[in-house]
């Protein structure tokens, strides 16, 4: 069949989401509602998310195995990637020949909409850097469309509907999601391996990523971390328009001056050798200064220019579990980060070296079994920066245990490079284990992209 098109639909036409809970199928459902369609949909539970929703005007079932009662007279039925075959509304939908997209199509769609469409890529700093690129625009008031995978505070949520033809989301490379998208600027911050649930190694991530680029061939441009071996491998030979950024001034985009004062970095943001401006940043370590970077340089292929681009960049103080502080315990600061990528980890625990601290504990919790194990490696090495280490269970999301990757044993692993490492199952153990040790001058994380989150809850409470 024929790529779904918003065009497709009449106006205020019913559409059913399947998961419509989901960070991502929350914002588009968010978006067909400003837009004047009828929403219905359905999930497992009820959060502050869906009741958002239903106050804009969406029709919203709960429970596992819930079939919503309208969903026959639905134009469009969207579906997440955990919507099997076997899913009751997938069945319904089916038997009534109704037409489904998956969640990925359907933002495709809305994309192509957009004159100014930008689609932020990467294994890492997708979401820090597309809430960066919200502040820029929304300070330059050019009323943007933006979908991001994280809670941020300045469109209170992960959606906001502009009114303009600039639209900003990320994009994921999971499954090819991103290949789905219509991207006028392609952004792609690094590429490695990852979801090695879906991709057979970093040769088909690569290729993955080198298609996202070529998306944009004739129609816009591409802008990438030079330094990056992986990228320069997806971008060669593609003969596509392309602006790099990066620490050195081989790259269009780079850094002088920097300086850090209690982890915060400061630097003139340069261009070819000339000085476009300077930026005083409200998060942490060098990856961001990359981020930043990468913000600046899409802001000014949309016509933004650079100081007024930094000036919002200036503003944006983190999104929620992103080097999120959550509070004290015993006078030591708990901070929650999402990082759940080996690379992540180290830029996180990097990071947090550079403010005034006696010692860095870390409570992490490693996400889904075949990340565990194919990077188990460099799960070892990447807790180098911490003074403490606390390993939970694994958070399986989409996956059953394998049988051998134990988190224990990753511990030991990681004991043996110097890094006091230790196994605790159960969160209320560990929270029991923090309030008794923690003392004034620690800074404790809490990490990863399952629920280990709510031990920062249960220690700072």
């Amino acid at each position: 069949m024929e790529r779904f098109k918003m065009s497709d639909l009449e106006n205020g036409a019913h559409i059913h989401f399947i998961g419509i809970g989901g960070i991502s199928m929350s914002g588009l459902a968010q978006i067909a509602l400003k837009d004047g369609y009828k929403v219905t949909g359905s999930d497992w539970n009820k959060s502050k998310i869906t009741e958002k929703l239903e106050g804009l005007g969406a029709d919203i079932v709960y429970g596992h195995g819930t079939c919503h009662p309208e969903i026959t007279s639905a134009a469009l039925v969207v579906y997440t990637a955990a919507a099997h075959d076997d899913n009751p509304e997938m069945i319904t939908a089916k038997e009534h020949n109704l037409r489904t997209v998956n969640r990925a199509e359907f933002l495709g769609a809305i994309m192509k909409n957009y004159t100014h469409a930008v689609g932020v890529s990467g294994t890492h700093g997708k979401t820090t850097t597309t809430s960066m690129l919200a502040h820029a625009l929304i300070h330059a008031g050019v009323d943007p469309t933006i979908s991001v995978g994280g809670e941020l505070d300045i469109i209170d949520g992960n959606i906001r509907t502009g009114g303009s033809d600039y639209f900003v989301t990320e994009a994921c490379e999971y499954t090819n999601s991103f290949l789905k998208f219509y991207p006028t600027i392609a952004l792609i911050t690094n590429i490695e391996e990852d979801h090695l649930d879906f991709f057979t190694g970093i040769d088909m991530i690569i290729d993955s990523f080198r298609k996202f680029a070529m998306l944009t061939e004739g129609v816009g441009s591409v802008v990438a971390l030079g330094s990056d071996e992986n990228i320069k491998k997806a971008l060669a030979g593609t003969g596509l328009d392309i602006i790099t950024y990066g620490m050195d001034k081989e790259f269009d985009y780079y850094p002088e001056n920097v300086k850090y004062d209690a982890g915060f970095p400061s630097f003139d943001v340069c261009k070819n050798g000339e000085k476009l401006c300077h930026v005083k940043l409200n998060v942490p370590g060098e990856h961001n200064v990359l981020n930043t970077l990468a913000a600046i340089a899409v802001c000014e292929l949309l016509g933004i220019d650079a100081k007024t681009a930094a000036e919002g960049v200036e503003q944006f103080k983190g999104t929620h579990r992103r080097f999120e502080k959550k509070g004290f315990v015993n006078s030591a600061v708990v901070i929650d980060d999402y990082a759940h990528h080996p690379t992540e980890i180290a830029a996180t625990l990097k990071a947090a070296k550079k403010f005034p601290h006696k010692k860095i504990r870390c409570i992490f919790q490693p996400h889904t079994y075949s990340r565990t194990r194919t990077l188990w490696d460099e799960f070892v090495k990447a807790f180098d920066d911490a003074d403490e280490l606390i390993l939970t269970h694994i958070y399986a999301a989409r996956e059953q245990f394998d049988g051998v990757t134990k988190p224990e044993n990753l511990a030991e692993e990681i004991k043996k490079r110097g890094v006091d490492a230790k196994y605790i199952d159960k969160f209320e153990d560990i929270a029991e284990y923090i309030k008794k040790t923690a003392s004034e001058g620690e800074i404790i994380f809490t990490m990863g992209a399952g629920d280990v989150v709510n031990i920062g809850d249960m220690i700072t409470k």
